[in-house]
């Protein structure tokens, strides 16, 4: 979709929101929370965003950006450059963070990590008979977190910024939760981690977890032992070799320069692309295993061939 930006907002230190619409007013496909969307910027990168804005207005979609100063450059682009008019390609909704049915649930927001929360929360506020829930919200102080407005519209809100409260007590959010209840957590990657560490010991609890990086101790796309093998690129016609230590999109940008990428680490499903032959040894952090099973697509930046076999992709 070709939509434009209608609106800028400082939403706190560091956060900027954007509202996207269509040029032509058209109805924008519907989105369910925990739901993003790939954003393809002026540059041609292509980054993904967690949206963030009111779910019933059918006529725009709201992300919100964190600037990066050591990042790869997406972040900083939205905020020194991307103005109100321009017009940027956007992928439809794709939701790897659904909200589940559950009796009761626990969010877990560090940060930005707030954005694809709100609209779980403001979803269980808007239903008749709601399952009780409680969001736990922590950030660096209040001037960095964003939208506390909306999150704090309701009780069951716990907001802990570091420089008032310190880091949030999530082993005690943890422990107060009843077998049965869905956990949601989006942070910072150390957040995420100890969320985990945390929940494996209570075996009850069925953890959801969404990532804006790559965990802390991920394995690299390629790791000593990799074989090469070869990949058909199915559309048009060309076969590339994927030597021992390269990834497959690597070997593939060599050949189609504009083919979709983003985090390079398996888990913000840009560069997911269909199988038509082959084996896939699977290293993403956002197939499932049933997915996984059928091989019907892969994240070309991390799998690989199982036992070298050749691939046949839609590229």
């Amino acid at each position: 979709m070709k939509l434009r930006v209608t609106q800028l907002k400082w939403e706190a230190a560091g956060i900027v929101s954007v509202v996207l619409r269509s040029p032509t007013g058209d109805r924008l496909p519907a989105w369910a929370p925990g739901a993003h969307v790939a954003v393809t910027l002026p540059s041609g990168l292509v980054r993904q965003y967690s949206l963030c804005g009111p779910a019933d207005d059918p006529y725009s979609y709201t992300i919100a950006v964190l600037l990066v100063g050591d990042g790869r450059g997406g972040s900083r682009e939205i905020h020194q450059r991307l103005r109100i008019g321009e017009v940027l390609e956007v992928g439809e909704p794709r939701n790897n963070f659904a909200l589940s049915d559950a009796p009761r649930y626990l969010f877990l927001a560090g940060g930005v990590g707030i954005t694809p929360i709100l609209s779980m929360i403001e979803s269980l506020r808007g239903r008749t008979d709601p399952p009780p829930w409680r969001l736990v919200y922590g950030g660096r102080d209040r001037a960095a977190m964003a939208f506390l407005d909306r999150v704090q519209a309701s009780d069951g809100v716990d907001v802990i910024p570091q420089d008032e409260a310190g880091l949030p007590d999530i082993a005690g959010a943890l422990a107060d939760s009843p077998p049965g209840t869905a956990v949601y957590c989006c942070g910072p990657p150390a957040m995420i981690a100890a969320v985990s560490d945390a929940c494996a010991r209570h075996p009850g609890l069925d953890l959801h977890v969404e990532r804006f990086a790559a965990a802390a101790g991920d394995v690299p796309p390629t790791v000593d032992g990799d074989g090469a093998f070869d990949v058909e690129l199915a559309r048009s016609g060309v076969t590339v070799t994927v030597p021992a230590g390269t990834s497959v999109l690597d070997a593939v940008l060599e050949v189609n320069p504009d083919t979709a990428f983003s985090c390079a680490a398996g888990f913000c499903g840009t560069c997911e692309t269909k199988v038509l032959a082959g084996e896939v040894d699977h290293r993403d952090e956002l197939l499932s295993e049933d997915e996984r099973r059928s091989n019907a697509t892969m994240m070309i930046c991390v799998s690989r061939s199982r036992g070298g076999s050749r691939l046949t992709l839609d590229l």
